[in-house]
């Protein structure tokens, strides 16, 4: 059996249940602090924020690789610094051994720093990567470090932006423990500039004032060129820092610009969730 509603029982009945919808709306508003929720709320904005928070994300991946290249590039430059001071002790060593009377000694503490530095080149990585030094010397493709600077694959040469940062290898120049000192460059396969290996028969003996001044000047190159090195790699990180601190700067624009077009009110939410409950208390006194 049917209920008979008058006119305007049945115009309080709807009146009634789009308040409900309303009500519904603004809690779902309120919960999520979001006006635009789903495609349906507001294609547009929706669609926009989605370009936008999704742009945010390549970018925040690509930061994570900046930050990844910036440590490397600072294991370098430590790298380096090491380098500097054992150069420096093995210096000190042909100098002392102007005046010393125990040259042998001395040139066998010269001959191990050598091959330390040889070693702190090599230990000088970070997550597999090492900009001082390369397996094959002279392939300067086995430490080169491709950093990409925006949400865009390297390989697009179209909107694609990254750097290159290309490192320089220390080794020795064999396995032979009589074996030089080496500094291949970044730039090519030859070698830059090397330091000897003394030995007590050889032509370049510590029992020269000579030699002594020839490994003195040997060692001062080195120094030279790895502070070249170190140059350019500083220069690397500095541009690598400013695009990280751009990035992070985009990424809180993009993230800003989508919650512009999605966020909700709150205040303005709570006023209607009020104004619909006191609706609702009225229509039901009808």
């Amino acid at each position: 059996m049917s209920i008979a509603l008058t006119s305007g029982m049945r115009q309080n009945l709807i009146s009634l249940q789009n308040v409900n919808t309303l009500m519904e709306t603004t809690q779902k508003r309120l919960s999520t602090g979001k006006k635009v929720n789903s495609a349906l709320d507001d294609p547009v904005n929706f669609f926009k924020a989605k370009d936008h928070s999704n742009r945010a994300s390549d970018l925040a991946a690509k930061k994570d690789g900046m930050g990844e290249a910036i440590k490397i590039i600072e294991t370098g430059n430590s790298g380096i610094e090491a380098m500097e001071n054992l150069l420096n002790q093995m210096k000190s060593l042909a100098s002392a051994a102007k005046t010393s009377d125990n040259v042998g000694d001395l040139q066998t503490q010269y001959n191990t720093l050598l091959g330390q530095v040889a070693s702190l080149a090599k230990d000088s990585n970070y997550g597999g990567q090492n900009l001082t030094f390369r397996e094959t010397a002279a392939s300067t493709s086995t430490n080169k470090l491709v950093v990409e600077l925006n949400e865009y694959a390297a390989s697009n040469t179209t909107q694609g932006s990254s750097l290159n940062v290309q490192g320089f290898s220390v080794s020795r120049a064999s396995a032979a423990t009589d074996s030089n000192l080496q500094l291949y460059g970044s730039a090519g396969s030859t070698v830059t500039v090397s330091v000897v290996y003394v030995t007590g028969a050889a032509a370049n003996a510590f029992s020269t004032t000579t030699n002594v001044d020839k490994a003195i000047e040997s060692i001062d190159k080195f120094i030279s060129q790895l502070r070249t090195e170190a140059q350019k790699l500083s220069s690397s990180l500095s541009t690598i820092e400013i695009r990280s601190d751009f990035t992070n700067e985009m990424m809180n624009t993009l993230n800003t610009g989508a919650d512009n077009l999605t966020l909700a009110d709150m205040n303005e939410e709570g006023a209607n969730m009020l104004m619909l409950q006191t609706r609702q208390n009225l229509g039901t006194l009808h």
